[in-house]
């Protein structure tokens, strides 16, 4: 194994299910999205996100937000941590294919 960026690759049970890694990589491609455009690009209801935001924001990889000018409106991150934790599974997983 090698390091990266942000250490060696590594497995993480949390981040694996299929809607948490895509969610993980959605967010990895932007600073933040809102939470209506984020449900729409992964094809995914507003309480299927909101569960897996919720065990994502519990393990401090995403951090969420309400819109200044939108109360109703909520803004969703990858935190350092949560990047990290994913840079590390997507590199454990390319370690398989090679």
């Amino acid at each position: 194994m090698t390091g990266g960026r942000y250490g060696p690759p590594a497995f993480n049970d949390l981040i694996h299910p299929r809607q948490r890694l895509m969610i993980c990589a959605a967010l990895d491609q932007a600073r933040d999205m809102r939470f209506d455009v984020l449900a729409k690009a992964l094809d995914m209801s507003a309480p299927t996100l909101s569960k897996h935001l919720a065990k994502l924001e519990e393990a401090q990889y995403v951090a969420t937000r309400r819109d200044s000018a939108d109360s109703r409106r909520q803004w969703v991150e990858l935190t350092i941590t949560g990047r990290s934790a994913f840079a590390r599974h997507v590199a454990a997983l390319r370690e398989l294919t090679t």
